[in-house]
């Protein structure tokens, strides 16, 4: 399934893109409440002409585009602070591995790598060999997603939801058109220790395309970029993976770029915080916060 960057100027419509980037269990939360407290402020960030939506902020795109209204999705993360102790809550919340061993794991990986298709071949063959020890959990995976959603259904708007492909390393962009389910996307390119089947093939997380994937927005008039951990990546520079390199590409290009972190509001959401369900709350109220304070600034662009 090829990368379809290049669809994407062939759209009808190349004025706006919000492009929500990975972030774990904090990084989603701070995303729903930046765009809940935009919302609440005049600025509906949800009515993008191509929404692109990595690991966790590929649930953000599946969630904002699926009926529920910002402030519901806001409200049921706040709600969230009553089941941490236990649970249908907190069990539906509960990362699948420690956010230490993950990063552990994975760094080993890149700091072993050439280049970063080297490293996507490598991450893809030891994420293969993981499971074929301790054993797939695609199935409990995919419960645990479509749970997280209320529709299941592609929206008509343009959504892309990156992901790799664990046997070749080659990256791929899941959309309408792909004649693969909207859980399925979310949950391959959301897959981190465990490679995720669809049919035949196995996929991993979308970060490692690219780390935000912005560069999917290519060809857009206004592009606003949230990236929960704050354009911060782990691969070298030199590979241009990380979002400078990737904003820089967009605006010569000719497109207007906006990039939102988290503040100090939101607390600590990178690295293993990220995964810490206990963290949503306050990443939520944090996003809820800045959109509030944002609002007008971005007003002004996303029109």
């Amino acid at each position: 399934m090829p990368d379809p960057q290049s669809d994407t100027r062939r759209a009808t419509d190349h004025r706006l893109a919000l492009v929500l980037a990975g972030g774990g269990a904090a990084g989603n939360a701070w995303e729903l409440g930046l765009v809940a407290g935009l919302f609440d402020s005049g600025v509906d960030v949800t009515h993008a002409d191509l929404i692109i939506g990595t690991s966790a902020g590929s649930t953000v795109a599946a969630q904002i585009t699926g009926g529920a209204h910002p402030a519901e999705l806001f409200a049921a993360i706040l709600a969230e602070v009553h089941h941490q102790s236990g649970g249908t809550g907190a069990d539906r919340r509960r990362p699948i591995m420690s956010g230490p061993n993950y990063l552990e794991w994975s760094n080993r990986i890149i700091a072993s790598s050439q280049d970063s298709s080297d490293m996507r071949r490598r991450m893809g063959a030891a994420a293969l060999e993981r499971d074929a020890v301790n054993g797939s959990a695609e199935q409990h995976w995919r419960t645990v997603v479509a749970a997280r959603l209320l529709s299941h259904l592609w929206p008509e708007q343009r959504v892309l939801i990156p992901a790799v492909d664990a046997r070749t390393g080659e990256p791929v962009v899941f959309d309408r058109d792909s004649g693969v389910d909207l859980v399925d996307a979310v949950a391959a390119s959301t897959s981190a220790l465990t490679p995720y089947r669809i049919g035949e093939n196995r996929y991993i997380n979308g970060g490692y395309r690219r780390s935000e994937n912005a560069d999917l927005a290519t060809g857009y008039e206004r592009i606003l970029v949230m990236s929960p951990f704050g354009g911060r990546t782990r691969m070298p520079l030199a590979w241009g993976m990380d979002l400078a390199t990737q904003v820089d590409e967009l605006r010569s290009g000719g497109s207007s770029v906006e990039t939102v972190f988290p503040d100090a509001g939101a607390g600590d959401v990178f690295d293993a915080n990220a995964l810490d369900p206990s963290s949503r709350p306050q990443a939520a109220r944090g996003g809820y916060d800045q959109g509030r304070t944002l609002a007008q600034r971005l007003s002004d662009i996303w029109r």
